[in-house]
């Protein structure tokens, strides 16, 4: 199973990036072999579409589950239709929320907002 988490930095201490689309890196992290794969996220630059982008980096990873504080509902989609699990991350590092997932401890994340898409972050219209 693989575990994929957007991250700031390329370490295990790092912290959750507080944005999927447009972190710097992705962890992609396998439970079985317990290796730790750091990738640039392409997408962070992007000037649309940021969050599907970097789902589909996701995908192309063969992660079964992701750890993110918040996302975004076009990125939403496109990791259901690959039977993603997403969970909220809490405010640790990296390796405490795969130890919290590990252990039952993390919650399915709920609350995936509309988007942003250069509204100013001002949504519901």
């Amino acid at each position: 199973m693989k575990i994929a988490i957007p991250v700031d930095d390329q370490q295990m201490e790092t912290n959750v990036s507080m944005s999927f689309g447009r972190a710097p890196y992705f962890l992609i992290y396998d439970v079985d072999t317990k290796e730790s794969l750091f990738i640039d996220n392409v997408a962070k630059t992007s000037t649309g579409g940021a969050g599907i982008k970097a789902a589909q980096m996701v995908v192309d990873n063969q992660a079964n589950i992701l750890i993110t504080p918040r996302l975004g509902q076009n990125a939403g989609d496109v990791l259901l239709a690959a039977d993603i699990q997403v969970f909220k991350s809490i405010g640790v590092s990296v390796r405490e929320n795969i130890d919290e997932y590990l252990a039952g401890n993390l919650s399915e994340l709920e609350e995936i907002h509309a988007g942003f898409h250069g509204h100013g972050g001002h949504g519901g219209y």
